[in-house]
């Protein structure tokens, strides 16, 4: 419709354009026309003719306020004459737009309510409050409980320093050539280690302080439902002429259960589990020996008494000529006997289930006495020539009922190399382009093959009359 009407406007334009032009080519050509007919005049009338000449043309001649008003009456007809606004088929279903266009549809406008902890306020940003605090009680637990581990570990080393340094020339190995910081070496927060060496029939002591893990505040709230207590482990390392050959291991009834499971030499040659009051204990211990013999000489009467006065503290007392460490999966087969050792372990319990002071690690000296009392008693204990036979034959046996167990993964594993070396023969011959070598190979192994498949026959030998 807009196109329709500037092409309009441009046709007026035109015509309006025309239109000026033919009046003036007439106003031409009528002053022409009128000089040419005053030639026949006479000269008399020359000034009449000039002066009529003059007042005809100003009379004639349209000035330009004429031809505007002129222009503007045939624009006024030619739009008179095309009223596109008056046209009723020119702008069909204008009215229906313009109608649109003035009352659009009303948007439908929701106001979400937005709700509390999407709110910018403080209250928002409790979870990160919470979780602020929490890391720094964490953290302030983590500070503390490592301070007190250090300060109970220390207490213990230097109450026990001056009886170590009396029974060994090195007390505090950290494991250079040459030791920077003898004493205590802190493995975690909670485990300190004390290697000591120097020492006749003797290869060397570990001590191992396993404290508690007061600077986890997990473990620390743990401990409310299931009290533990710290613990101190000594490993005796003995020399292989310094231990006779038993095995023997005295526990609390809890401790001997899991240790009877795990430990090796005392699952092999300690199966029996003995009561302990025959030899003066509480009933809370339990005893595992391969040999009476060596029940008797171990629980003498001052260890006796030394077990029911630190009846809380200890655990466990092992000892083993055959130790080799925690059974092995069901799923894992070894294919050699494992390395034993000789072996005398002490485990302490600190008293306080956790509520430990350095006062009470200095109270503990008694508990390393009878760790170097048991090492001079086995270092001269000797069995009899009957209970050292038994306890041979014993190492017989599991030696035997090992390599039963392992011959038919020993066999297993030699048929596995022989069927490599022949594959490996196979491809040499093969790659070989010697066709005889090739035939008297698969010969060979067809004559193998069928000296697999036959019956075996035994050969009788019988003698001539």
């Amino acid at each position: 419709m807009v196109r329709h009407f500037i092409m309009r406007l441009l046709l007026l334009c035109i015509i309006l354009s025309l239109t000026s032009v033919a009046l003036c080519a007439n106003h031409h050509q009528a002053e022409v026309e009128d000089n040419e007919f005053a030639e026949f005049e006479e000269f008399d009338e020359d000034e009449v003719v000039q002066e009529k000449e003059t007042k005809d043309q100003t009379e004639s001649k349209p000035t330009p306020i004429d031809i505007v008003e002129e222009d503007e009456n045939e624009v006024k007809v030619e739009e008179e004459e095309f009223d596109h606004f008056s046209d009723e088929e020119e702008f069909e279903g204008l009215e229906e737009q313009s109608h649109q266009k003035i009352k659009p549809e009303k948007p439908d406008l929701k106001i979400t309510k937005v709700p509390l902890h999407l709110r910018s306020n403080w209250e928002s940003f409790y979870m990160e409050f919470l979780m602020i605090a929490g890391l720094l009680v964490y953290f302030i637990n983590f500070v503390a409980g490592r301070n007190k581990n250090q300060k109970l570990a220390m207490a213990w080393f230097n109450s026990h320093k001056h009886l170590l340094e009396s029974n060994f020339a090195l007390v505090g190995d950290d494991g250079k050539k040459e030791i920077e910081n003898p004493g205590l070496v802190k493995e975690s927060e909670n485990v300190y280690t004390l290697w000591c060496s120097g020492r006749v029939c003797v290869e060397g002591m570990l001590v191992e302080l396993k404290l508690l893990k007061r600077q986890d505040l997990v473990s620390v709230v743990s401990r409310f439902f299931r009290p533990a207590s710290d613990q101190i482990l000594i490993k005796v390392h003995m020399n292989a002429d310094s231990m006779d050959s038993f095995v023997f291991c005295v526990a609390k009834k809890k401790t001997a259960l899991a240790l009877g499971k795990e430990m090796t030499d005392l699952c092999t040659y300690c199966p029996d589990k003995k009561s302990a009051e025959k030899y003066g204990l509480s009933s809370n211990f339990t005893i595992m020996s391969e040999v009476v013999e060596a029940s008797n000489a171990m629980l003498d009467s001052k260890v006796v008494a030394l077990t029911k006065k630190y009846e809380q503290n200890i655990d466990y007392i092992h000892f083993s000529d055959q130790y080799s460490g925690p059974k092995l999966q069901e799923d894992s087969t070894p294919t050699k006997l494992p390395e034993v050792k000789k072996l005398l372990m002490f485990g302490f319990s600190v008293p306080g289930q956790g509520k430990v002071t350095p006062e009470i690690m200095e109270t503990l000296k008694p508990l390393l006495q009878l760790v170097f009392y048991y090492v001079e008693k086995v270092k001269r204990f000797n069995l009899s020539k009957e209970a050292k036979t038994k306890a041979e034959k014993n190492r017989q046996k599991v030696e035997e009922a090992f390599i039963k167990t392992t011959h038919a993964q020993r066999q297993e594993a030699a048929q596995q190399r022989r069927e490599e070396k022949r594959r490996a023969e196979k491809e040499r011959i093969l790659n070989e382009e010697d066709p005889e070598k090739q035939r008297k190979w698969e010969d060979r192994e067809h004559r193998r093959e069928l000296k697999k498949k036959a019956p075996k026959m035994k050969q009788l030998k019988v003698k001539a009359l």
